[in-house]
């Protein structure tokens, strides 16, 4: 089982997101880590535990990482932290390549973030008028310390400051890069700027800017390397860092935060294993465009009469031409040879003396014109399935939701046993959400598969899927049904203890045959010559 990390408030991260050339580090004796949480069963989950691939952090883990490689960089560089938040942003967040271009140009770094020229000493972030000063901005008078600079020579009243950095924040992330309000002035205006001249709502608007940098720009983990992303489950604001070990894989690639939603790490989408990205991308944009694609099938495509690849005509010609290997060529409208066709030379009536006269013309015809409609047929199909099992993913969550805050506790009340003793219900709980989930995307890449050139195939396929549906529909009626009947609010306190070893046995022997199916299916699309929707193409 796959499992992700859910850290603390209060500690820091214990990887520093540095590349293997620097030659730094975070001191982690500090940071605590909470136990390893289950997050969800993934397609991996073969009861057996897996390497870990990713960790989920709360927005304050995140901030911890952020923080502590802020500070590193201002140690290091003897800067104030709002410069050297600056230059990680700048340089995407890589430390090792802030080093590098640091001490060997200085002037060049400092000039392209607007950090002041060395001058022998620290650079001033934020500074107070010491004199009666003019605001560069509405022109009044203040007495000394209550105009203030962003560490250059432009003065401005608090009232004009806070208005220019409300109208930065409204702007979005932009603010991060905000400068002195003189046009000519290519001063940095830092955070400990905007902690005492901005609002209270606009100071955190732009902390959250800030964090968002942090995942979205370099990941903690540098330039281009996209370490850590945002989950995507709505509402969530958790983060996870990915520690490597099958990005490279798209059948490895899942990864399950906290909230239990997960996302596939190569393309961003729902957590789609067993199936390639290319197969989901294409599969969503078919059900995007469903509206018009029966139409648009029966007009446009047709089959190649030699190896039966969807063609589309996009060009007013009728002669096509298959693309490799087959390469055979035919006319659109009759789908004879293009080298000897008869079948456009006119309606295939039957002549006297001529038998059948042209019936082979018309029956080939008529096979074209089904051939759409089957497709149409097979695409309803699985998409119906697809959607069944999606829906029925979204009310197993319900179900795993209601379980852990309160159902469980009052099952166990019933029994008078402790609530741990009840976690073979989660178990397959996680089970039947990994299988909804195999069995969804199991169907997307289904309808891929041709019913004549992938007879063999598509056989197997539909074999396996069988076996682990009939599996995964049997937990689920044992985990939903039969437990809604065995605990109903009116039953019996001894009845009911004395059919809970069996009702136990039977859901833990469900999961593991449901696990096992679900295994061989999954096997068989990763082991297999089952096709991609690439070699679809």
């Amino acid at each position: 089982m796959r499992t992700g990390h859910e850290y603390d408030e209060d500690m820091a991260g214990d990887d520093d997101g540095y590349g293997e050339d620097d030659d730094y580090t975070f001191d982690d004796d500090s940071c605590d880590y909470d136990e390893v949480e289950t997050t969800e069963v993934n397609a991996a989950d073969d009861g057996e535990e897996a390497e870990q691939r990713y960790v989920v952090l709360n927005e304050d883990a995140v901030r911890a990482r952020q923080e502590g490689e802020t500070a590193k960089v201002a140690e290091i560089l003897s800067i104030p932290r709002g410069f050297a938040a600056v230059l990680l942003r700048h340089f995407k967040w890589s430390a090792g390549q802030i080093q590098e271009e640091w001490f060997s140009d200085d002037a060049r770094v400092r000039a392209a973030i607007g950090m002041p020229a060395d001058d022998g000493g620290v650079p001033v972030p934020t500074a107070v008028s010491r004199a009666e000063m003019s605001c560069a901005i509405c022109f009044v008078n203040y007495p000394a310390g209550e105009t203030r600079s962003a560490g250059c020579a432009h003065y401005y009243c608090g009232e004009c400051w806070r208005a220019y950095i409300r109208a930065a924040v409204d702007d979005g992330a932009r603010c991060l890069a905000l400068r002195c309000p003189d046009p000519s002035c290519p001063a940095a205006v830092v955070q400990e700027l905007v902690d005492v001249a901005a609002d209270k709502a606009d100071r955190e608007r732009y902390a959250r800017f800030a964090l968002r940098s942090f995942v979205e720009e370099g990941g903690g983990g540098g330039a281009g390397n996209g370490r850590m992303r945002w989950c995507p489950g709505a509402g969530c604001t958790r983060a996870v860092e990915f520690l490597g070990g099958g990005t490279g894989d798209a059948h490895a690639a899942d990864v399950f935060c906290a909230c239990r939603h997960g996302f596939c790490w190569s393309c961003g989408e729902e957590a789609h294993r067993p199936v390639s990205c290319d197969t989901v991308r294409a599969w969503l944009d078919k059900n995007a465009s469903y509206t018009e694609t029966s139409n648009w099938m029966l007009a446009n495509t047709k089959h190649c009469p030699r190896c039966r690849l969807p063609i589309e005509k996009n060009q007013g010609c009728m002669h096509m031409t298959c693309p490799p290997p087959c390469g055979h060529e035919f006319c659109w409208v009759c789908l004879d040879p293009w080298d000897n066709h008869t079948g456009c030379a006119g309606f295939p009536v039957a002549a006297d003396g001529d038998g059948n006269g042209r019936q082979e013309e018309r029956t080939k015809r008529q096979q074209s014109r089904s051939q759409a409609a089957m497709d149409m047929d097979r695409y309803v199909y699985h998409y119906e399935r697809w959607a069944a099992n999606y829906s029925s993913l979204e009310n197993v969550f319900k179900d795993m939701a209601q379980l852990e805050s309160a159902e469980i506790e009052r099952i166990a009340a019933v029994v008078g046993q402790p609530a741990a003793s009840f976690a073979f219900l989660s178990k397959a709980y996680e089970q039947i959400a990994h299988g909804r989930r195999v069995l969804k995307w199991a169907h997307a890449y289904g309808y891929y598969l041709d019913p004549v050139r992938d007879a063999a195939k598509r056989g197997l396929f539909e074999d396996l899927l069988d076996q682990a549906n009939s599996q995964l529909e049997r937990l689920h009626a044992a985990a939903e049904l039969e437990r809604r009947e065995l605990f109903c609010s009116d039953a019996e306190p001894a009845v009911v203890r004395d059919l809970l070893k069996y009702y136990k046995d039977k859901v833990e022997s469900y999961t593991a045959a449901t696990r096992t199916f679900l295994r061989n299916l999954v096997t068989a699309f990763e082991t297999t010559d089952l096709p991609e929707f690439k070699s679809l193409k």
